[in-house]
């Protein structure tokens, strides 16, 4: 089971865009975050004809690593880890360490 999933709000915790918060649109590898409106670069692309694509600066954005990144608590309005417990009937699920939450239930 993975720390961070898709759909979860993170804050970056380090990096140039240190401080802003976005859900996570996507897990490139075990590693690397798609997260909405950060770590944002701009990119000169060329116009192709064939993919009936303009050219210009397309702002776009890159993954992170997810070490960048902290869950969003809620409850506390703090980053916090995350933590594992396995429930009476058998399931695992995701905790806030600070106050023993549960993540998305």
């Amino acid at each position: 089971m993975r720390k961070i999933k898709k759909g979860d709000n993170v804050i970056v915790i380090a990096g140039r865009d240190k401080g802003k918060r976005g859900d996570v649109k996507a897990i490139v590898d075990g590693m690397h975050l798609l997260v909405a409106g950060v770590n944002q670069v701009r990119k000169h692309t060329k116009p192709n004809p064939m993919q009936n694509q303009p050219g210009g600066i397309v702002t776009k954005e890159v993954p992170i690593h997810v070490s960048n990144v902290a869950i969003w608590n809620p409850i506390t309005k703090k980053a916090d880890r995350i933590g594992f417990r396995t429930l009476q009937d058998g399931r695992k699920v995701r905790i806030y360490k600070s106050n023993g939450e549960m993540i998305g239930v």
